[in-house]
């Protein structure tokens, strides 16, 4: 039977995270391989492509791993409903360090359902609570005046490696690939700089 791992954090900023999960993970099955889907999403997110296709890849007797409940979902409702898709798919959740939900055979221990439901509500709690220091904050620091978010990003204040490498894009003799690689940066961000670049 295969194991499957969901690994996620919010934004592709903090992949140090990930790497930190998927780590915790591998070692806690030796060498058995691992099929890992990762993903950048809000806990609360709707949609999570990564994990639906996890789970539609997923066969009865599959084992899928998560270092914590919160990757799966910071939504109690949501979480409730991947309880349901486990046990209609006959599958087992290792939680490391926590708990293992085996639903194999179809059926999954009421306790089990009730424990993960409480870890749901308090995992969503903490997020609730999270965003609203973080709105508290952001109105003082408005209120006192300081500038709220990243400054805004020019043409001339783009990294100076970017100019130096940005002929070689232009004359493809580099693709977005190895222009993200040489400056450090994440797809996305490259994307950004190229378009404040190129307006005219």
């Amino acid at each position: 039977m295969a194991i499957k791992a969901y690994i996620r954090c919010s934004t592709d900023e903090t992949k140090q995270d990930l790497n930190r999960q998927r780590r915790d993970i591998q070692e806690s099955v030796g060498k058995e391989h691992v099929d890992f889907y990762q993903e950048f999403e809000h806990g609360d997110t709707a949609v999570k492509d990564q994990q639906n296709r996890m789970f539609e890849d997923a066969q009865p007797g599959d084992t899928v791993i998560v270092t914590e409940v919160s990757r799966l979902s910071r939504s109690t409702k949501q979480l409730c409903e991947l309880i349901e898709k486990i046990k209609s798919k006959q599958l087992c959740l290792k939680i490391l360090n926590s708990v293992t939900i085996d639903c194999r055979n179809g059926t999954i221990d009421p306790m089990t359902t009730a424990f993960l439901q409480m870890a749901g509500v308090f995992s969503e709690l903490e997020l609730s609570m999270t965003r609203q220091r973080v709105r508290s904050g952001m109105a003082n620091a408005k209120a006192a005046g300081k500038q709220i978010g990243r400054p805004t990003l020019t043409r001339d204040k783009l990294p100076e490696g970017f100019y130096k490498h940005y002929p070689l894009f232009v004359g493809k003799q580099i693709n977005k690939v190895e222009f993200a690689r040489v400056l450090g940066v994440s797809r996305p961000t490259l994307d950004k700089y190229l378009m404040i670049a190129e307006q005219a």
